[in-house]
């Protein structure tokens, strides 16, 4: 006799089963301090190339205007605010990301964890059954 509890349990690990198992359990195979720290530095790695393009572009297409009335002070204030621009979005940069990777491996661990569970009420239901017959 069909279970209908048995079958909607099954339906719903099938889903699971076919769209996000991979992803998550690649993720939660990391310890949350590893994912977060490679994940933070691979997006500090990729901002950093970002910005170094974005001011590049910027630098040769202000050429003009920065080589017209090129002064020592300019060229600090210039530098300053350059830098202080990359460590302002840096750190903002390192925050959000942190947090960001923090809530997706938990989230991940959190499905497989589910997934787990089911599968050891799925088992116990098969137990049962069996018993029955």
């Amino acid at each position: 006799m069909l279970d209908v509890k048995r079958i909607r349990l099954m339906a719903r690990m099938a889903q699971y089963e076919k769209n996000d198992i991979r992803k998550d359990m690649k993720i939660s195979t990391y310890y949350k301090k590893d994912y977060v720290s490679l994940n933070t530095l691979i997006t500090i790695l990729w901002m950093t190339v970002g910005y170094g393009i974005l001011a590049a572009l910027l630098a040769v297409c202000f050429m003009d205007e920065l080589m017209e009335n090129l002064t020592i002070t300019k060229v600090t204030y210039l530098g300053v605010g350059v830098g202080g621009g990359y460590i302002a979005l840096l750190i903002i940069y390192i925050i959000c990301a942190n947090v960001f990777y923090r809530g997706r491996h938990n989230r991940a661990k959190q499905r497989v964890r589910k997934y787990y569970r089911d599968l050891s009420r799925l088992g116990k239901m098969e137990v049962k059954e069996k018993k029955k017959v």
